[in-house]
């Protein structure tokens, strides 16, 4: 019972503080419809209940599929299996994201169908599933990461110069959605298992790290392969600012359960299969660690439903409602200073952050401190989100002007920073960018977007993710070097 009250108190203190500016907002600046503000209300309490049953179940299950699946890997010993059950379990696990589902539904939602979710989900998928492979083939081959993200980031620069500016935004935006809840806990598992084939490793802990940031490149260079190869260009986007419902206030709940359930049933389906299938030739389990996991999937199950009914049917419509209305105002820097207030709670109410920030102080023995990382942290977030609004604001100021300079920042000092803090670095994006961003800031985004004049939803709505995910990048290197420079000043008054 006091696992069920944990995982609701991380869920409550990722959505509280969006509620409280909400309701804050309501009785100042953008005051809301009854129908709206009851509707986000019941969204939010779903959201809640749903992100803790599914983190209860992506505990009891998921991650110990992850892990029996990385165990077999490692007991094999051979290259090609690493191969195929990393390209299997990559695309399965990415089509199964619950924040991948999110995005895709916003693509399709603006485009008008015209870039279906469907087509995101697979396209994004199928990137996940080979670079999760290759990830998994330099921890084996003990290729450097720093080496290995450059190259890939190269790659993403040539690939950018011919996608079209929607589609750049969209691409890594996808980048962040996909590194979730579901998907870094069974990464890492994999990770765990997959650096055993190494046994004369020195580096196993580095190697812990790094296969978040390999596979979230993944969804960058396939939604960008995508876009050159289909052509599609000049594609608007429009968004219903207005947050008019006909029915009923549950009407809107009524009608995307059954659509919501039948979309993650399909989604986790395969890997129920390929857990079955494992468990008959290679897992072996006994009946109750057997059980154990299936009932962790059944509670994912539920937990992903009322989740993304949550999100669907009260609680995203909100934010682009608010968002409207504040960039409809006189005063734009309102627009900026809220962006920059809704990046620093949301990170500060992370239950992911606070894992991560324990860690690197774990790791670093106390040298670097968690709340000086959970501050840099917060203040890049909350930075990261006002230059988006900027950038609505400033329509000749497009996205490539804040990723270029910023991946090549972060790109160099990774060849300066101590190896474990770039493998931190680069797979913490996807912690920056966690459920919260996905539906409420995005959201937000958008509905700024949709009433800045010479704005346009799609070009500028979308890419916020993508300077989320962008700022720990940065912040935890400099990190990194002020553990480096402490080390080394201990080191030099040790001898002296």
């Amino acid at each position: 019972m006091s696992i069920i009250f944990e995982k609701l108190k991380e869920a409550m203190l990722s959505v509280v503080s969006i509620v409280l500016l909400v309701l804050i907002l309501n009785f100042t600046l953008t005051p809301l419809e009854p129908d709206q503000l009851i509707r986000f209300l019941l969204g939010s309490l779903l959201i809640v209940i749903g992100l803790a049953i599914f983190l209860l179940g992506v505990e009891l299950g998921l991650d110990k599929i992850g892990q029996q699946m990385g165990s077999a890997i490692a007991k094999s010993n051979k290259v090609w299996i690493v191969v195929i059950v990393g390209i299997l379990l990559g695309f399965f696990i990415s089509v199964a994201e619950p924040d991948l589902h999110i995005l895709a539904g916003q693509v399709d939602a603006v485009t008008s169908g015209l870039v279906s979710k469907l087509v995101i989900v697979i396209i994004v998928s199928v990137g996940i599933a080979l670079l999760l492979s290759l990830g998994l083939v330099r921890i084996v081959y003990n290729i450097s990461l720093h080496k290995m993200l450059t190259v890939l980031y190269g790659i993403i620069l040539i690939l950018a110069i011919f996608t079209s500016p929607e589609f750049l935004s969209i691409s890594f935006d996808a980048s962040g959605a996909t590194t979730g809840a579901l998907t870094v806990p069974f990464i890492l598992a994999l990770a765990l298992g997959v650096s055993g084939l190494k046994k004369d490793s020195e580096a196993s802990e580095e190697d812990s790290f790094g296969l978040v940031a390999i596979t979230s490149t993944g969804a960058i260079i396939s939604v960008m392969i995508m876009n050159i190869i289909s052509g599609a260009d000049k594609i608007t986007g429009t968004i219903d600012v207005s947050g008019t419902n006909s029915g009923t206030i549950l009407s809107p709940f009524i009608h995307k359960l059954p659509v919501v359930a039948s979309e993650i049933f399909l989604a986790l389906l395969p890997i129920l299969i390929i857990f079955l299938i494992g468990q008959k030739s290679v897992f072996k389990l006994t009946p109750k660690a057997r059980n154990r996991i299936l009932i962790g999937m059944l509670y994912s199950f539920i937990g992903l439903v009322l989740f993304l009914t949550g999100v669907n049917a009260g609680f995203m419509q909100v934010g682009t409602i608010v968002g409207a209305q504040i960039a409809s105002m006189e005063n734009k820097t309102l627009l900026i200073v809220i962006g920059f207030v809704l990046g620093l709670v949301t990170i500060l109410a992370e239950p992911a952050v606070y894992v991560l920030t324990n860690q690197i102080e774990n790791v670093t023995s106390g040298y670097v401190k968690r709340k000086t990382v959970l501050i840099a942290l917060a203040m890049g977030v909350g930075v990261s989100v006002a230059l988006s609004m900027i950038r609505i604001l400033i329509p000749e100021l497009k996205l490539w002007h804040y990723l270029l300079p910023g991946y090549i920042i972060a790109l160099a000092m990774s060849y300066m920073v101590p190896k474990l803090f770039v493998g931190i670095a680069f797979d913490s994006g996807g912690v920056a960018s966690g459920p919260m961003t996905t539906t409420f800031i995005l959201a937000f985004a958008q509905g700024a977007a949709a009433c800045i004049e010479g704005a346009d939803v799609l070009l500028d709505g979308f890419g916020i993710i993508a300077m989320v995910a962008l700022t720990p990048l940065i912040a935890l290197q400099i990190l990194g070097l002020i553990y480096k420079f402490k080390s080394r000043k201990g080191g030099l008054e040790h001898d002296a």
